[in-house]
This record gives structure tokens, sequence and C-alpha cells, in this order.
């Protein structure tokens, strides 16, 4: 389904009778937008650089569309850990992304792009349905999320994104693990051991505490003391936390 009518087939820009085009010309090739995946581990900063590339737009005089899923703070919000908050709108598990765009054109808001926060949590189709805005309505979507799960397994979202992003881009903030190496992994840990089972969605942050899982109420208190560590590929591996210290978040080597 898509977006806009169906319009008359363009001449095929590539057919052999077709007019050389003026150098330069993109051969007839309607404008389109981008859709771009900003991904790495947590703590990283993705949440701070969403709002900043929104506030760059913004200034600018250009309107967009915030969307979250899953946020760490339990709120339709984009939060980042260094203070900066954000309203944004829930995606729930069957919404249609491409209707709460229609949902802004009705109320006579023009919308240029759309960030989507905590992306790895879409589904394949919401995806899609991104690609599809990029495409046919030519708007910006910048997504900013985890590539990979607690087991270092893609989110299906992330894996998505990766076959679809018309560009993909690591953040450039280099996180971590407490032996001083580059942190990659997102560790789930609880009472100090790394966990290697579990429901795949488990939001928490880097501070014990639970926001949201999809497990059932039975497992809350279990939950209650689950937290994630950013860990190299060795130490996630052998499942080594470091040295045991009083700040129950990411270690600090300062």
């Amino acid at each position: 389904m898509t977006l806009l009518n169906d319009h008359a087939a363009e001449p095929d820009p590539t057919d052999a009778l077709s007019s050389v085009p003026a150098a330069g010309s993109r051969r007839g090739t309607p404008p389109v937008g981008r859709l771009k995946f900003c991904y790495g581990p947590m703590d990283c900063g993705k949440s701070t650089l969403a709002l900043q590339i929104d506030h760059n737009h913004a200034r600018q005089g250009r309107r967009g569309l915030l969307l979250v899923r899953h946020d760490r703070s339990g709120a339709p919000q984009i939060t980042s850990r260094i203070g900066i908050t954000r309203q944004a709108v829930e995606v729930g598990e069957d919404t249609d992304v491409r209707d709460l765009v229609r949902e802004e054109w009705s109320r006579g808001q023009h919308v240029d792009y759309v960030i989507v926060d905590e992306a790895q949590f879409l589904s394949p189709g919401q995806v899609d349905q991104l690609a599809e805005l990029a495409d046919e309505v030519q708007i910006d979507v910048y997504c900013f999320g985890i590539a990979t799960d607690f087991q270092s397994r893609l989110f299906p979202g992330a894996a998505r994104l990766f076959e679809l992003a018309d560009e993909l881009q690591p953040v450039q903030v280099e996180v971590l693990c407490w032996c001083g190496l580059p942190g990659r992994f997102n560790a789930r840990v609880r009472d100090g051991e790394v966990l290697r089972e579990g429901d795949t969605v488990v939001v928490a942050d880097t501070e014990q505490s639970v926001v949201e899982t999809s497990a059932s109420a039975r497992f809350e208190a279990d939950l209650a003391t689950v937290r994630y560590q950013v860990l190299c590929r060795r130490h996630f591996r052998a499942g080594d936390l470091g040295p045991v210290t009083g700040h129950h978040g990411q270690l600090r080597l300062t």
C-alpha cells in the first residue's frame, strides 16, 4: 500500500532510446527521502544524537515527528542520560507508522522528517513502512538504536534496518568495557551474574531498574535488580563483569 495515488508511469531512464540527461541530472528519478540507521551499544549517546538532529532540523524551519518504542523512562518521550528530554509518540506493537504521518497531515501539519529512537524494538514491517515514507513521500527518516540483544543476536527491527537503510552509521562515541577495551556487547546482569536466557525485550538501564518487560507480571519480582553493562567480546563471552564496586551502573575508568 502506498501513501500517494498512483501516477502515470514515467519513461524508463535506463531505456536505450531515452534521451541523454544533462550533466548532474538524476536521470529523471523523483526525489526521495533518506532512511538512516545510527546504531551502537548502550551509553554511546544515541538518544542525545537523535535530539541534536531534531534541534538542527527544527531551527532551519523543518517540522519533524518524534517516535519512540520502549524508552527507558517508561513514558512516551526520548530521554538522554545527559538530561535532555523531548516528548514523542509511542509506537505500539500494531502501530502503522504511516498512519501517524497521516494524522499530522489531517491536522494540516506537514512532516519533513521522522526520528525514531529505540528503533531496534520496531517490527520488520514497521521498518518497511518507514522505507515507504522515505521513498513515496520524500520524508527523511532517522532511526537510532542498539543492533544486538543481550545474547549478541540482531534485533529483528535492527536487522531489517541493516537490510533497507540508505545509510548505516555507528555512533562514534566510544563506550569502554571495564577493562578499557571498546565495549560493543550489552550484557544483561542480575545479582552480579550475566544472564544468557530470557525474553528478548527487557527494558532497563545501566542502573538497577526495570522499566518494561515482554514477560508476564509473575517475573516482576525477579527482574527488580536487572541492569545492563557494556562489555568487550572477551569479557562478554566469559561473563566477567570486572571488579566489584559500589557503583551499580556502567563501570568508569576515572
